[in-house]
């Protein structure tokens, strides 16, 4: 009897365990924590990066000019960098405990060591650098500047832009791929994917994005060699298979869709849509894919970051039903 009753104890647990993993009402992600940045409220924000070393979420707030520093263990805010106005793109290079912001207030590539917290050197560019992606065996970073149509390489040994690459489109998000050990970049003026070989930084490649218009963000599946990019012109997420060099699908978003990121453990790709949402989808298999939801959020969420560890998302707000606000909103994901 106490065997029994053990055994239907233990099924009945199970389920609920089980049932806890999967939204009740349909949705990919439940709010968990939402905490106060410095501000001023009412300003965007921009990219996000996380320093899994530190356990670090470091939000570039580009209206604001500066920078945060966030302990993902207490959603604490643990330094804030000035002298980083308009900051846009933010990367992170582990071996040197440094990160760098892509200033297109000042048109510079901000150095900040996360030991000082401040920056220590800031480099000059062309017009408006955006987004950057660290190619780590060749300790260079790879910096975006939209408006002058151009792609920075900075050796971060010696914190020098030692090459500017220029294209007759405005560069996109880049992103280095540890598989095949190329530099992607989007021209998204002219709907073309270029790749870089980061070992002579020649441009080796430019391929047309099928369907995709203006194809500003990107994310990549390294493993299953594949690009996910962000098309504000027609508000689709395309999935650019890399061995082909061809889009391989089209799935439409929100309206405004900006930064987008993947999830490698559960194979999703969330979209941050200034229109007020997260669009959401899922990788069935490396051929197939389909959207989950347009999650509701506040508008002018323009980037989020996932942690690939937890599978949270962060997303930064600027306002909260029009009233000026400047907070990190933590999202749990729920299995569909």
């Amino acid at each position: 009897m106490q065997k029994k009753l053990f055994s239907r104890q233990s099924a009945v647990c199970a389920f609920l365990l089980l049932g806890s993993m999967y939204s009740t009402n349909g949705q990919t992600l439940k709010q968990l924590a939402t905490f106060d940045l410095p501000g001023p409220g009412g300003k965007r924000f921009d990219y996000l990066m996380i320093d899994a070393d530190d356990h670090y979420l470091i939000s570039a707030h580009l209206a604001a000019g500066q920078t945060y520093v966030i302990d993902l263990r207490t959603n604490k805010v643990v330094a804030t960098v000035t002298d980083t106005p308009g900051a846009e793109g933010v990367e992170y290079v582990p071996e040197l405990k440094k990160f760098y912001t892509s200033n297109a207030g000042d048109n510079t590539i901000g150095v900040v060591d996360l030991k000082q917290m401040k920056v220590i050197k800031k480099l000059k560019t062309e017009a408006k650098p955006d987004g950057s992606a660290y190619a780590a065996p060749f300790h260079k970073l790879y910096v975006s500047d939209e408006r002058g149509k151009a792609e920075a390489v900075v050796d971060v040994t010696k914190d020098g832009i030692i090459k500017t690459l220029h294209f007759d489109s405005e560069t996109g998000m880049p992103q280095y791929d540890p598989v095949a050990k190329k530099v992607y970049v989007n021209l998204q003026d002219q709907n073309v994917f270029a790749v870089i070989d980061p070992a002579t930084d020649e441009v080796v490649g430019r391929h047309p994005v099928g369907r995709c218009k203006g194809n500003h963000g990107m994310t990549l599946d390294p493993e299953h060699h594949r690009a996910f990019l962000s098309c504000e012109g027609n508000e689709l997420m395309t999935v650019f298979d890399l061995d082909k060099n061809e889009a391989i699908a089209f799935l439409p978003m929100a309206g405004g869709p900006d930064v987008i990121k993947f999830d490698p453990g559960l194979k999703r790709i969330y979209v941050a849509c200034g229109s007020g949402a997260i669009s959401v989808f899922q990788m069935d298999d490396p051929d197939h894919y389909r959207k989950l939801e347009d999650f509701p959020v506040q508008k002018k969420v323009h980037s989020l970051a996932v942690d690939p560890e937890t599978h949270r998302v962060y997303a930064p707000e600027q306002e909260e039903d029009g009233k000026a606000v400047a907070r990190m909103v933590v999202y749990e994901a729920v299995a569909r």
